[in-house]
């Protein structure tokens, strides 16, 4: 393993905006801050907006910058990438920002019903030859209903032709509500946040003149909704 690699996961384990299970393989079925993000660690009652895949955590805390008012949530199953944002965010002394090392697959056990409001997918892998692992698939929104508020709110950010006319199809084959459908983002710079906050690959494909695009959707939380009918 590289040195600098090595390095970085003796770091992570200094990180008190990290949380990661000492062996990765064993899967934490009594995270302790399930259901109690908002007392136990922001001490806030503010929104919390958890981004999937989000790598080296560079979108994680230019919004946590620009927006004080919210909660920020990385989620990556790679340290070494992890590093770079949970490092930014101490220097910084952000108070609104956290990260986990984990699979997206496991959201619900680091999260409770409704404890999530937004999620952000930035510049996924598109998976053109396996839909069901696309992180805007029906699979997947399955999943975030366990954690989303009603209605849950899901950003897309890509340079992926697929994946954008994908979502577009899926969100009118399911019923979800498009709020914002930008074709090229940095043709309508309607947004400030969408173009001022670029990740490493977003640079990359930007250099390559790729086009960015945006969705933003509304999904209707019927989970969400039948456990409050309960109570």
């Amino acid at each position: 393993m590289p040195k600098h690699k090595l390095q970085r996961f003796a770091e992570n384990e200094t990180f008190t905006n990290l949380f990661q299970h000492q062996n990765y393989d064993v899967r934490n079925d009594a995270f302790p801050l399930k259901g109690r993000w908002h007392a136990d660690y922001f001490h806030n009652d503010h929104p919390i907006v958890l981004e999937v895949g989000c790598g080296r955590g560079e979108y994680t805390v230019s919004m946590a910058r620009q927006f004080p008012d919210c909660n920020f949530i990385g989620i990556d199953r790679k340290g070494a990438r992890l590093w770079r944002g949970c490092k930014d965010a101490t220097i910084e002394g952000l108070p609104n920002v956290a990260f986990i090392r984990g699979q997206v697959d496991d959201i619900e056990r680091y999260f409770g019903p409704g404890e999530v409001s937004e999620i952000w997918v930035t510049f996924p892998d598109p998976q053109p030859k396996k839909a069901r692992r696309r992180l805007v698939s029906p699979n997947f929104v399955e999943r975030y209903c366990k954690v989303w508020g009603n209605p849950g709110i899901l950003h897309l950010k890509t340079d992926s032709r697929l994946l954008y006319e994908y979502l577009i199809e899926t969100a009118s084959a399911n019923n979800w509500q498009i709020l914002d459908q930008i074709e090229d983002v940095y043709a309508e710079p309607q947004r400030p946040f969408l173009t001022e906050i670029q990740t490493f690959y977003e640079k990359k494909w930007l250099e390559e003149k790729s086009m960015i695009s945006y969705l933003r959707v509304s999904v209707k939380n019927e989970l969400e909704a039948s456990q409050n009918a309960e109570l």
